[in-house]
C-alpha cells in the first residue's frame, strides 16, 4: 500500500503537474480512508474495497459536520487514487465507478465594488516604510493582474521585466504565462524593490515578496494581510486573495472586456472555467439592457 500512494505521489506530482499543496491534500484524503478501512473493517488495503465501504465513510464524514463540499473533494482524491490504479493495470474496475456527488448549493461568490478596492488602496497608500509599500504593492499586483495567491507567493525577482512591462507568472501545473504590467504597477515595484533592498537580512533571495525578516511569504500571510485590509471598507463575509481575482475578472468584463482576453489574463485552459466570472456581471448588463432596449425605458 505504501508503494501504491508513493507511486500515487510521485504520479500526480511529475506527470499531473499539480502543486505541493494539492499532492498534500489527496495524499491525506487517501490516508484518512485508509485509517478508517483499518478500524472500522480490519482491512489496511484499500485497493480491494468496495463502494460500501466508501458509502460508510461518507456517512461517517457527514456524521461529523464535514460539508458536502468537503466530502465532494475526499472523494475525488480518492476517485484519482483508483484511476490511477486502473491506468497501471492493479484493479480493473473502480469501486467508486457508479458514485454520484453529493448535492452542494451554489455559493455565489460576491466581487469587491470598485469603490471598496479604491478606498482599500487609499488606506495602503498612506503606509510607509517596508511593509506599507509591500502590501500596496501585494493588493494592487491582485487587483491588476488577477493572479492566483501561489503565483504571487512564488514569484522571484527574475520574473519581473519592468522595462518590458511584464510579469511571468508559474501557474498551475506549471503552466507558464506572461502577464502585462500598468505603469502605475511599474513605479510600485521600483519603490519596493528599493525598500527592500534596505532589509537588514534576506534569506530567501530569490522571492520577490518577503516579509521583514527577508523570508518568502506564505499562504496565510498573504490571506490575513488581504482580509485585514478588506476588512476596514467591507462587510462582505469573503474577503480573500481569490475574491480579489474575482474582482479583477469581474471588473474587466463590466468595463468592456472580451471573455477570452479575461481567459488569457486568469490563465485558464478553457472558457468554461472563465465563464463562472460572468454571472457578476449580469447586474451590469441587466442595467445595460434597460437602458439600451425600447421597451427598458417605458
Amino acid at each position: 500500500m505504501t508503494t501504491n500512494k508513493d507511486a500515487f505521489r510521485d504520479y500526480l506530482q511529475l506527470e499531473k503537474k499539480y502543486s505541493s499543496h494539492t499532492v498534500t491534500a489527496y495524499c491525506n484524503d487517501i490516508t484518512s480512508f485508509e485509517s478508517f478501512n483499518t478500524i472500522h473493517f480490519d482491512q489496511q488495503n484499500i485497493e480491494q474495497v468496495n463502494y460500501s465501504q466508501i458509502r460508510s465513510w461518507i456517512v461517517s464524514l457527514v456524521d461529523n459536520d464535514i460539508s458536502n463540499t468537503s466530502v465532494n473533494r475526499k472523494i475525488a482524491s480518492l476517485k484519482a487514487f483508483y484511476k490511477f490504479l486502473l491506468k497501471t493495470k492493479q484493479i480493473e474496475v473502480s469501486p467508486l465507478l457508479k458514485h454520484k456527488a453529493l448535492k452542494t448549493p451554489k455559493l455565489l461568490q460576491i466581487p469587491f465594488s470598485e469603490k471598496e478596492v479604491v478606498d482599500v488602496l487609499g488606506i495602503a497608500q498612506s503606509a510607509v516604510g517596508f511593509e506599507g509599500v509591500r502590501n500596496k504593492l501585494v493588493i494592487d499586483l491582485f487587483y491588476t493582474t488577477g493572479m492566483r495567491r501561489a503565483e504571487l507567493i512564488s514569484l522571484k525577482i527574475t520574473n519581473v521585466d519592468l522595462s518590458g512591462s511584464t510579469i511571468k507568472v508559474l501557474g498551475k501545473r506549471n503552466k507558464e504565462r506572461i502577464i502585462p504590467v500598468l505603469p502605475i504597477i511599474k513605479e510600485q515595484f521600483a519603490l519596493y524593490l528599493k525598500e527592500r533592498e534596505s532589509l537588514l537580512s534576506i534569506e530567501d533571495h530569490d522571492y520577490l515578496f518577503l516579509t521583514k525578516k527577508g523570508l518568502k511569504l506564505n499562504d496565510s500571510f498573504v490571506y490575513r494581510l488581504i482580509n485585514s485590509y478588506f476588512s476596514t471598507v467591507s462587510e462582505k463575509v469573503k474577503k480573500s486573495p481569490h475574491i480579489l481575482r474575482h474582482t479583477f475578472a469581474t471588473h474587466l468584463l463590466n468595463n468592456g472586456a472580451d471573455l477570452n482576453s479575461v481567459k488569457e489574463l486568469l490563465g485558464h485552459s478553457s472558457l468554461a472555467s472563465t465563464q463562472i466570472y460572468t454571472h457578476s456581471s449580469l447586474s451590469e448588463l441587466k442595467s445595460v439592457y434597460k437602458e439600451a432596449h425600447p421597451r427598458g425605458r417605458k
